[in-house]
């Protein structure tokens, strides 16, 4: 009698229905030496993804290299602007442009930290988190079931958890930082802009932080994968831009001011960020080389600037000609 009882709980184990949907689970309700007792299909809790068994597993990994390039570059979306639009509203002549530059680098990177300390586990520069599948592991909105077409089971979770609320963790802390620490600043040493000028780059911050804030939860999967490509054509153009502008056409203009100079390696770490980012340093032997192409754009670029002339080229746009 006995046996057969076994043999009818096994085979009821077997026949139990999986859960619908890719990405609704079963949670864990209780657990010791010998027996794991699971819920009812639902939505997974905060930090927990579903595996291909359809139960819910807490997120233990590290991330990955490729991840940690994701978080960098969108932390540094909002230092780059900050830097843009100080630049843009100091004037050529302030001397508060580089005080502002220094305080939105020190904002951005206390709330990065900041911002690893409070996520799991809390209190240390690290962070656990649940490897990224494919791209639906952004959107799992998209993909409740509805078993008859009427009810909808509702399973939305984090499953690239901390990737996508990270974000805008450190967007917020970004933003309360610049708001204690920048009026304070422009307003003692900003002195040779008017004040209508003074706080222009902190009205510039609170329009661009919401619209990253849209960017990041509608695009974050798309930017996920898309990223590395963005960084690099950003990159490339953007340079070829300022050294047009700057009429840069051999290697003396380039020498002559430290400021040209600086915006030249930060375009070269730049590309560099792109191009291990697009390579993911799978295999370090072969993928490093690829490094040497780093100042190719800007060689390129002064090698045929006199053919160019994009000192002409600007010359006649500035005349409508």
């Amino acid at each position: 009698m006995g046996y057969n009882f076994v043999i009818y709980f096994s085979k009821a184990i077997d026949i139990q229905p999986a859960c619908l949907g890719l990405y609704c689970g079963k949670t864990l309700i209780y657990k010791n030496s010998s027996t794991e007792i699971y819920g009812e299909c639902g939505v997974c809790p905060r930090g927990q993804r579903t595996n291909s068994q359809k139960y819910c597993q807490p997120c233990t990994e590290s991330p990955e290299l490729y991840d940690w390039l994701y978080l960098g570059f969108m932390a540094l979306l909002p230092l780059v602007l900050h830097w843009f639009f100080i630049e843009w509203y100091s004037g050529k002549k302030s001397s508060s442009a580089l005080f502002q530059h220094v305080t939105a680098l020190f904002e951005c990177s206390i709330a990065a930290i900041v911002t690893l300390l409070v996520s799991d586990p809390v209190g240390v520069l690290q962070i656990r988190s649940c490897r990224v599948l494919m791209l639906s592991d952004w959107y799992t909105m998209l993909y409740n079931p509805s078993p008859d077409y009427i009810t909808t089971i509702h399973c939305t979770h984090e499953a690239v958890y901390p990737l996508y609320t990270i974000v805008f963790i450190y967007y917020a802390f970004c933003l309360v930082l610049m708001m204690l620490l920048r009026p304070l600043l422009v307003k003692k040493i900003a002195c040779g802009l008017g004040k209508s000028d003074r706080f222009k780059s902190i009205y510039a911050a609170l329009y661009f932080f919401p619209i990253l804030t849209v960017i990041q939860a509608v695009g974050g999967g798309l930017l996920y994968y898309a990223f590395p490509y963005i960084v690099l054509v950003l990159s490339l153009v953007t340079l070829a831009v300022y050294m047009s502008a700057s009429e840069i056409e051999s290697f003396k203009d380039l020498l002559l001011r430290k400021k040209r100079l600086i915006i030249l390696f930060s375009h070269w770490l730049l590309h560099a960020y792109g191009i291990i980012s697009i390579s993911r340093v799978d295999k370090l032997e072969q993928d490093l080389p690829l490094l040497a192409l780093v100042p190719a754009p800007a060689l390129f670029y002064i090698l045929t600037a006199r053919y160019t002339e994009p000192s002409r080229i600007l010359s006649e746009g500035a005349n409508g000609h």
